[in-house]
């Protein structure tokens, strides 16, 4: 009953900081598992940098 619980848990990146509780194949496992969102990125838009506040003295 516990396997099946831990089984369905979503991988949590916070586990990859403490040793011995996330081992390399689940890692590599989960980050193939993601989904592919490149097409969601914006491309950089150099008019989009902030300009520095200009000072008030």
């Amino acid at each position: 009953m516990l396997d099946d619980a831990l089984r369905d848990l979503k991988f949590d990146r916070r586990m990859l900081e403490r040793r011995g509780w996330t081992p390399r194949v689940e890692v590599e496992r989960a980050l193939a598992e993601l989904p592919d969102v490149t097409d969601k990125a914006a491309p950089p838009d150099a008019s989009a940098t902030p300009e520095p506040p200009e000072s008030a003295g």
